[in-house]
């Protein structure tokens, strides 16, 4: 989309957290009301338009985007969160990271069976986390009806862990 205003408010930061990474830094899109609202509405449509009944945001920045779109939508706002964040009775995944693993968990009641969730995160980049994300969901008996994310970073091939699930990704560097 050439007239999404966050295209020009991300900003790199080289060699963060580790040098050779190229960092895609979003806040100045959260600071920008115009372009956050709009970024939330792109991704609220799709959600939308893919039959959303809940939206499922992975800790922590997934929690930004889709705190909106679930008001937006009028749907229940499902948490995935790091291990050991969640007080009640919980599900875990574990998944891969470049060196070591980490596990995402969700309470054993936030989706009902047949329930279709969107899942929303800032960013896809090798997939693991939006993979165990989904793994979750259809533990719990939920349908994913498809991802959001402001940006994908192409060259990881996040997509590949994520196939056949419908991927709307406003932005590709």
């Amino acid at each position: 989309m050439s007239d999404l205003l966050a295209r020009d408010l991300i900003r790199d930061v080289p060699d963060f957290p580790k040098p050779g990474i190229l960092f895609k830094d979003i806040t100045p899109v959260l600071e920008h009301p115009a372009a956050f609202q709009q970024v939330c509405d792109l991704i609220a449509a799709d959600a939308k338009a893919n039959g959303a009944e809940a939206i499922v945001g992975i800790e922590s920045r997934g929690f930004i985007f889709g705190v909106p779109v679930a008001l937006e939508l009028g749907v229940p706002f499902v948490m995935a969160r790091k291990l050991g964040k969640l007080p009640y009775d919980r599900i875990t995944e574990e998944y891969a990271l470049e060196y070591g693993t980490n596990t995402v968990e969700m309470h054993v009641d936030a989706l009902k069976p047949g329930q279709k969730a969107y899942i929303v995160d800032d960013l896809l980049a090798t997939g693991g986390t939006a993979a165990a994300a989904v793994r979750l969901v259809e533990r719990l008996g939920g349908v994913v009806c498809g991802f959001g994310f402001m940006i994908e970073l192409g060259f990881l091939g996040g997509r590949e862990n994520l196939l056949g699930y419908p991927i709307h990704a406003l932005l590709e560097f």
